[in-house]
């Protein structure tokens, strides 16, 4: 379990395509920390190491994996961010986060306003009833904090810490990120979904 609140950022040294699986292989400043079968999050999709040094670590993801997340758009070069599991007396900063993606959308606006930034995305509208103004959304891995959300719109505002910790700094128009939705917001519309049922 995760808290979006983003730990470092990794880079992708190398990626080996083994079947229908695919290993990445990322440098960071954390990979001397990590432990072969910890869960990491990438971008905000849950991931187990499976090989580790002092300077780079491994991670696996299955071809459901690659279809459900932006991870089939990652190069060689690219920063990613990293965000290792909650420990359980810490605080939880940001919202709970389980590291499995939703779905994927599209950024369609970058706007700087007075040294912060106003991303816009679009996302399937079937999704439409997760998203609550001033509710949370893990974008890429990071905790936010929803901003005017329409059938298939939404916006986050970044402060400049975050610009700069994050990749939301590369993030342009036309670029795909990961959605994971409120936990709390899925049980309730799962919940609510049953009971009409009735």
């Amino acid at each position: 379990m995760f808290t979006g609140i983003i730990e470092a950022e990794g880079k992708v040294e190398n990626i080996e395509t083994e079947g229908s699986n695919v290993h990445f292989t990322l440098s960071s400043p954390i990979s001397n920390e990590l432990k072969i079968d910890q869960s990491v999050s990438h971008n905000g999709v849950c991931l187990t190491v499976t090989h580790q040094t002092d300077q780079q670590y491994k991670v696996t993801a299955i071809e459901e994996t690659m279809i459900r997340t932006n991870l089939g758009k990652f190069k060689t070069g690219d920063a990613i961010n990293l965000e290792r599991a909650m420990v359980q007396h810490g605080r939880l900063d940001g919202h709970i986060v389980q590291g499995h993606v939703d779905d994927t959308a599209t950024c369609i606006e970058v706007k700087e306003v007075e040294g912060s930034w106003y991303f816009s995305f679009q996302f399937d509208k079937k999704n439409a009833h997760l998203l609550v103004d001033k509710g949370s959304v893990c974008v890429n891995g990071v905790s936010l904090t929803l901003v005017n959300p329409t059938e298939d719109t939404f916006s986050v505002a970044i402060i400049p810490y975050t610009y700069e910790h994050t990749n939301f700094r590369n993030l342009k128009v036309d670029d795909v990120v990961n959605l994971e939705f409120d936990i709390l917001g899925k049980y309730i519309a799962r919940y609510a979904e049953l009971y009409m049922k009735k």
